[in-house]
């Protein structure tokens, strides 16, 4: 059985794109019964951004809240909080020494902040992200990481770390593989050609939490075509990605394109539709998610559990890893 290892930072609210791009992912791999699977809380990730100290703890509660209401189950998965668990960051330390900076700076995140003048203001932490979480992964041996096309580069760059540590010390570690999203990338209500994101505004995303009445506001004032002819426009053409995923059946995301198509569909007609796709979808994970507010106790239970069972599995890695190296 292969084992799979991904994680969120718990950086506040989530939204669709949270949940078609991972959530919903999750939880089909781990109902197929084909994995082993780890998910982790990524507390330690959300430290390289400014965040406030006061509020991690609560997020990191909130996100755990919102795995279990997504359907991970604790019984066929195990739930664990990364900054509890130190030999992340010991392994991280060690897998360090193996990266040149060269190959971090080819890193996009690092490219990007350089394109747009802000390397200098751009935390080591934030550059050494890439160090930090192949360790999250490798300490689990992790042999598949689901992530969406973003992520693709993280996930080649754990590979090359496992393959120059295995050539340097022996065979330990397993070069993962790839595991795409089947849901693209989710795009912004009112910048349809950016990634949906919190920090765009409210309007920009749907946030899990959000209420019929607010999903359909946010919807009906999508943003649509901006300009006339044949092409389906960036904003139409999000919409109908959201109808295909959130949809029961193909059926209506078929009857309402090719409607489309016919240049005879009212742009009101799919987004009010997309809103009671999205409406019925969500309404069961609000109500699982208000279940397990009310009993905190179970939820404190999963998170001890998992991060016990994870810091074993962590630990017997760094101990083997230890000895390779000469620091055993």
């Amino acid at each position: 059985m292969k084992t799979i290892l991904s994680g969120m930072q718990p950086s506040g609210q989530l939204h669709i794109g949270n949940y078609l791009g991972a959530l919903k992912n999750w939880a089909a791999l781990q109902n197929s019964g084909k994995y082993m699977c780890w998910f982790m809380i990524a507390d330690l990730h959300a430290m390289t951004v400014n965040y406030d100290a006061r509020a991690i703890g609560e997020r990191t509660k909130n996100l755990a809240l919102d795995y279990l209401a997504c359907g991970i189950d604790p019984d066929h998965s195990t739930i664990f909080i990364q900054s509890h668990i130190l030999e992340h960051t010991y392994l991280s330390w060690i897998f360090a020494n193996l990266v040149p900076i060269a190959e971090l700076k080819r890193m996009h995140q690092f490219k990007e902040k350089t394109a747009s003048g802000e390397e200098a203001a751009m935390n080591t932490g934030l550059f050494t992200y890439p160090i930090l979480m192949a360790a999250d992964i490798l300490i689990y041996k992790g042999d598949t990481v689901p992530v969406g096309e973003d992520q693709k580069q993280h996930v080649e760059i754990t590979c090359d770390i496992a393959r120059k540590f295995n050539n340097a010390f022996g065979k330990t570690f397993p070069e993962p593989e790839l595991l795409l999203t089947p849901t693209p990338r989710v795009m912004s209500l009112t910048e349809p050609m950016n990634k949906m994101s919190k920090s765009k505004g409210e309007k920009n995303y749907i946030a899990l939490s959000d209420s019929p009445e607010t999903i359909k506001k946010k919807l009906l004032s999508a943003v649509t075509d901006t300009s006339p002819g044949e092409t389906m426009g960036a904003g139409v053409t999000n919409l109908f990605t959201l109808l295909k995923a959130f949809a029961k059946d193909d059926a209506t995301h078929r009857e309402l394109l090719n409607t489309y198509n016919a240049k005879t569909l009212q742009y009101q007609e799919l987004k009010e539709t997309l809103a009671r796709e999205i409406i019925a979808t969500l309404a069961p994970i609000q109500e699982k998610r208000r279940e397990f507010e009310s009993r905190p106790e179970i939820v404190a239970e999963v998170l001890f559990e998992g991060t016990k069972k994870a810091r074993a599995l962590a630990q017997a890695t760094l101990a083997e890893v230890k000895e390779k190296v000469g620091l055993k």
